[in-house]
């Protein structure tokens, strides 16, 4: 696919994923239309923080994807569809679910209608990892069973049923894309990598959830160039495709790692407020990538240390905009 002035939407364009997928679409030559969560601040999310070269060169387009007609409006016109917004915090949907359902689930429903009724060449829906819960086998492929283990990763799993269906059923070209944990600048506190940088940065003590959870991490740049394949790749419609690094390791074993790189002497404390529902908790994610290889040519290139370095001199760069001595959900 040629991106050179090729019209580009992009959902959740503000979050961490999303902004750097717009800053690399940029790059590439593309017209792109950043949807951000309408707010009477007029803030652009973390499109804020990219260089203004970058957004002197994006259009930002406030919008409520729960609203199907300013839905409509803002996809008019555009040949690519990239659709990340959604409430993404495991802890809040205990909390909200009935929120999470109507945007993660009915927000996907408006733009794929859209997308049905304006013919769009390419849409590519954002999955997540933790709609297989707790691995029944590892590496997870794409054929591994589904598992709510939350109300996030249960209406998750109702959005990416709702993809399939447009296609299955309409034909509209939807590829979906499922990414591991995704790491790196500008992401929030309401994650793992996060949430012990910025306590390590700011005090003695950090204080976790589950120490012995295994997750599979893979830097954003890597997952960018993923959705970037699969929006490339005609052989991607109709598929879903695994996004992650093929190695794990215990939440334990990387809040050391992570404190050996900011100079030890940190304190690790498992706490229990911190802890999701026992049978609630997924216990391991480990990526099978060999479909997004054979089929996309893609593979993760950020070595594990490199990308905690670039995370760590973000995080101490900006640690104002986070709070620390708080438990984000």
């Amino acid at each position: 696919m040629n991106w050179q002035g090729k019209k580009v939407m992009v959902t959740g364009a503000g979050g961490f994923i999303g902004s750097h997928l717009v800053e690399r679409l940029v790059t590439l030559g593309a017209q792109v239309r950043a949807l951000v969560h309408y707010n009477s601040r007029n803030s652009w999310g973390l499109l804020e923080l990219l260089a203004e070269e970058v957004k002197t060169r994006i259009e930002v387009f406030p919008i409520d994807i729960t609203d199907p007609y300013t839905v409509s409006q803002a996809m008019a016109g555009h040949t690519v569809v990239f659709h990340l917004a959604a409430l993404i915090s495991i802890p809040y949907s205990y909390i909200a679910p009935s929120y999470y359902l109507a945007v993660n689930c009915g927000g996907t429903l408006n733009l794929l209608e859209a997308a049905r009724s304006q013919g769009v060449e390419r849409f590519v829906h954002t999955s997540t990892s933790e709609t297989y819960g707790t691995a029944q086998y590892t590496p997870i492929d794409e054929g591994h069973p589904l598992k709510g283990q939350s109300p996030y990763a249960a209406i998750k799993i109702g959005a990416d049923m709702l993809a399939q269906s447009y296609y299955l059923s309409f034909g509209v070209p939807v590829a979906t894309i499922r990414p591991f944990n995704t790491y790196g600048p500008r992401q929030s506190a309401r994650a793992i990598i996060p949430t012990i940088i910025s306590q390590g940065l700011s005090g003695e003590v950090i204080r976790l959830g589950n120490l012995t959870s295994v997750r599979d991490l893979n830097y954003v740049t890597d997952t960018v160039a993923g959705f970037i394949k699969i929006a490339e790749s005609p052989q991607a419609v109709g598929e879903l495709i695994n996004i992650g690094s093929g190695s794990a390791l215990t939440v334990g074993e990387l809040a050391e790692k992570i404190v050996a790189m900011l100079g030890g002497n940190k304190q690790i404390i498992s706490d229990e407020e911190r802890y999701r529902p026992p049978q609630s908790e997924v216990m391991e994610l480990l990526c099978d990538a060999r479909k997004a290889k054979n089929l996309l040519g893609w593979e993760p290139r950020v070595k594990l240390e490199d990308g905690l370095a670039q995370t760590i001199a973000f995080i101490r760069e900006h640690l104002d905009h986070y709070k620390p001595r708080l438990y984000n959900i």
